[in-house]
């Protein structure tokens, strides 16, 4: 079941001389519990790519479908209430709401869509973030890592159908690094979120189960890598 469609997307910034052209005819899909990472230099359009596909930047031609439902087909108030429910995003720099604690912020867009969080969901998504124990405390009591993993939970909760992770730990030590990658490999095993994620990390994106370079706007698919396919044990808990 193909969750994300992107067909011959372009966008380009300018005119004339100083034009750009930060993507040039970029196609490719993803199936239902695809974990899939884009790698690519600086520059080459991997961050425009996610915010096109997240809705958060317009592009200049092409298609993006999301379950079916192409995105920019919608007038803006109905796209940004599609993006709201079925796009979860995790960012490197965390962005939580400061005077929130860990489970208001993992609510927070529930909450923006008049929606009342179930009290097992929310249990489950502390149990399996590891931070029951943390529920109360405030953003700038956490380490760098419980922030991720409070973000992680933020975009788990309204069961996306697509989650865009922008170098989820690029301001992570490598044991808080693993840990964000264990935490999304098991929300693509466990609840077959679609996951796809930006990084510079080779480990990571060989944890992946596909792997797409961007390069000058242009998308070459690598393939899969060892991991697709593997079995994941689904009641793996984090340290």
């Amino acid at each position: 079941m193909e969750i994300l469609q992107v067909h011959n997307l372009c966008k380009t910034y300018g005119k004339g001389e100083v034009q750009v052209n930060a993507l040039r005819n970029v196609s490719f899909s993803l199936e239902k519990g695809d974990f899939c990472a884009i790698v690519g230099e600086s520059g080459s359009g991997k961050s425009t790519l996610l915010n096109c596909i997240g809705a958060l930047d317009v592009p200049t031609s092409g298609q993006i479908l999301i379950d079916g439902n192409e995105l920019f087909a919608m007038k803006e108030e109905a796209r940004t209430i599609f993006r709201r429910r079925n796009i979860g995003f995790i960012f490197q720099s965390f962005q939580l709401v400061a005077e929130l604690n860990v489970e208001q912020n993992i609510i927070f867009p529930l909450l923006l869509d008049y929606c009342r969080p179930d009290p097992a969901l929310v249990e489950e998504t502390l149990e399996i973030l590891g931070l029951k124990d943390r529920r109360h405390h405030l953003p700038r009591q956490l380490s760098g890592g419980q922030q991720q993993r409070v973000a992680i939970g933020r975009a788990l909760i309204t069961r996306p159908k697509l989650i865009l992770a922008d170098e989820p730990t690029g301001n992570l030590d490598s044991k808080n690094s693993q840990e964000v990658l264990d935490l999304l490999i098991k929300a693509s095993r466990q609840y077959q979120q679609t996951i796809l994620m930006i990084t510079h990390n080779n480990s990571l994106a060989a944890a992946c189960d596909r792997v797409l370079r961007v390069a000058d706007g242009r998308l070459t698919d690598l393939g899969q890598t060892d991991r697709k396919g593997a079995d994941y044990h689904k009641d793996e808990k984090l340290s």
